[in-house]
């Protein structure tokens, strides 16, 4: 049976800014039963016809954002389950099934990758950010988590129902707020991060890391403006938190 014969188990949304030269590596990573969504966000590289040639479905969101495309991506999708992933060659998609197990066994609802760096994959400013920004949440929320990375798996409907509004580079941790406020079971597991093909739109510039510190101290604030709410409904049928 040929990957296009295979039934879709997983939609893969990968938002896509400028990635021509990294899709071709990143789609044949794809597991079968796997599909990839590439949402183009107004790419200048003609990514979006090379994604198409590659049998990916293609979606355009115009508003620029991380947050737009992802979203975009999520709604497109009909997969009962979905997962997240940069197409810049940086995490390997063949590793999402080790983290969508979990969700598929019912051990947990949100399984995120936490990223171990390869040489020249991470800059040291982004790195320590991100410790800094992990060691919060873990006091925010009690969470044992270490990396908000990007890769993520998680059943459709239930990231729907979390009402996601953020855009921008703050999208990833409005998920894991709202997560967590949820009491959502949220794990992690380890996958290898390498050095991305072509130029980071986040850290690898001045505006870019400053837009993305500025959108998550928001979402912080939110969260902590939001900690003494009333309990809310589990994702897990219809139990009411005590």
């Amino acid at each position: 049976m040929s990957k296009s014969e295979v039934p879709v188990i997983v939609d893969v949304i990968l938002p896509c800014l400028d990635e021509r030269d990294a899709l071709p590596w990143v789609l044949s990573r794809l597991p079968q039963g796997y599909r990839a969504i590439v949402v183009d966000n107004g790419s200048t590289d003609g990514s979006a016809d090379v994604a198409a040639e590659l049998g990916a479905m293609v979606i355009r969101e115009p508003v620029r954002g991380f947050g737009s495309a992802a979203h975009a991506g999520l709604r497109a999708a009909t997969a009962d389950y979905v997962a997240f992933c940069d197409c810049d060659g940086s995490m390997d998609p063949a590793a999402l099934p080790g983290l969508m197990a979990l969700v598929l066994d019912g051990t947990a609802d949100l399984v995120m990758g936490s990223r171990r760096p390869k040489r020249r994959s991470w800059p040291l400013h982004a790195r320590i950010a991100n410790l800094v920004l992990a060691w919060r949440l873990r006091r925010l929320t009690g969470e044992k988590v270490t990396d908000l990375g990007p890769m993520r798996c998680a059943g459709r409907e239930a990231l729907l129902s979390l009402n996601l509004l953020d855009r921008r580079s703050g999208y990833p941790l409005e998920m894991f707020l709202k997560a967590s406020q949820r009491h959502w079971r949220i794990s992690e597991l380890p996958i290898n991060y390498s050095p991305r093909t072509g130029k980071s739109k986040v850290t690898g510039t001045v505006r870019g890391t400053l837009t993305a510190v500025m959108d998550m101290s928001a979402q912080l604030r939110s969260a902590r403006l939001l900690s003494s709410a009333a309990p809310v409904q589990s994702v897990r049928g219809n139990e009411e938190e005590e």
